[in-house]
């Protein structure tokens, strides 16, 4: 899915002014349990294609939250809130970053990556995401 999105980005201009490609992460024990970050995959995917680095280790989820698929939307704001830290301010100073979710429902968890990546001196956050959903 990442190859074909990222096919159709790179046809527009949408790309042009992109440093660099950040996966919404998940926490390391739900992505050991699941075996994959399917953000991750998909921005895998756009990066193999654009040709633009993704960089993998820029955005960390530092505590576990429940699942948000019963939640309603106050209640995902919440259980986002404070979830998320950059752990590589360096490489993305200065960038225009393009973040990368698989469904974004509410907004509650890009907004919260968002949030912690334009803390970043002179930081610029586009967003991309396969599917929009309603709650």
């Amino acid at each position: 899915m990442g190859i074909l999105y990222g096919n159709i980005l790179r046809s527009s201009e949408f790309c042009l002014d992109i440093d660099c490609i950040v996966a919404v992460p998940l926490h390391r024990l739900k992505e050991r349990k699941r075996g994959f970050n399917q953000s991750f995959l998909i921005a895998e995917g756009m990066s193999s294609v654009i040709g633009i680095p993704l960089i993998d280790n820029a955005l960390e989820r530092i505590k576990a939250s429940a699942t948000q698929t019963k939640k309603q939307r106050y209640e995902r704001w919440e259980n986002v809130e404070g979830i998320f830290r950059v752990s590589n301010t360096e490489s993305l100073e200065g960038k225009h970053i393009l973040l990368i979710d698989d469904v974004i429902t509410t907004g509650s968890t890009i907004e919260a990556c968002a949030t912690e990546l334009l803390r970043i001196n002179n930081v610029r956050v586009s967003v991309a995401a396969l599917a929009t959903a309603e709650i």
